[in-house]
């Protein structure tokens, strides 16, 4: 039997980079915590904000969180107060969270916009979740998902796949479209994966989208 990796893992240090970075010395359990509350925090914060990703950066006393969505307007705010609103809010969760706290870290937020959602796998996965917890049929949202994307000149190929009690039958089943090419396997390919969830009133859906954008030389 194959062994399944994750695409991203599987380019670590080849063409992708972890999503967490820093220097942590003597404090490594506390500076994991931190980070983890700060990602789960965000993604339940902005869930309607079409965050793509989170990467945290860390310092010997500053954290860097960059946030890459499509909607920065709706983080950034007016003046720039949806920004100070929540670094306030991060500080006071970790604050409550974190036991023993010693050392109060300068938290800095950068927001980076996503141009073009449709090339995002993410933002992809996220909007055919929305659509199927709209009780649209699950084949029409991978076809015309599929469409959507390969519209796009960055998009070489493209896979996405539905998990669950589709379209709400007893049985649960996996189904999946995809079009174009898709090396796998290839570890100077670009792929972009992301997995997300529809809650329907029937269960989960999992969605899983792979989108292939070319190879890298770096």
């Amino acid at each position: 039997m194959s062994h399944k990796v994750h695409p991203k893992s599987f380019r670590i240090k080849g063409t992708e980079d972890w999503n967490i970075r820093g220097f942590y010395g003597r404090k490594m359990p506390q500076y994991l915590e931190e980070d983890f509350l700060i990602k789960d925090f965000l993604r339940k914060k902005l869930a309607e904000a079409s965050v793509a990703n989170i990467q945290i950066e860390h310092s010997a006393d500053k954290i860097n969180i960059i946030i890459e969505t499509a909607r920065p307007g709706l983080i950034i705010g007016r003046g720039g107060e949806g920004i100070e609103t929540l670094k306030k809010a991060i500080e006071n969760k970790m604050t409550r969270q974190i036991k023993n706290k010693t050392t109060k870290s300068e938290i800095k937020i950068e927001i980076r916009e996503i141009k073009n959602p449709w090339i995002s796998a993410a933002l992809v996965a996220q909007m055919a979740c929305q659509q199927i917890e709209k009780r649209v049929p699950f084949r029409q949202v991978l076809k015309k998902t599929i469409e959507r994307v390969m519209t796009n000149r960055e998009a070489k190929g493209i896979r996405i796949e539905a998990a669950g009690r589709l379209n709400g039958i007893e049985i649960a089943r996996r189904e999946w479209l995809g079009q174009g090419r898709l090396p796998r396997n290839t570890i100077r390919a670009d792929i972009d994966y992301a997995q997300d969830e529809a809650h329907c009133t029937y269960g989960k859906i999992g969605i899983k989208v792979w989108i292939y954008k070319g190879d890298r030389f770096d």
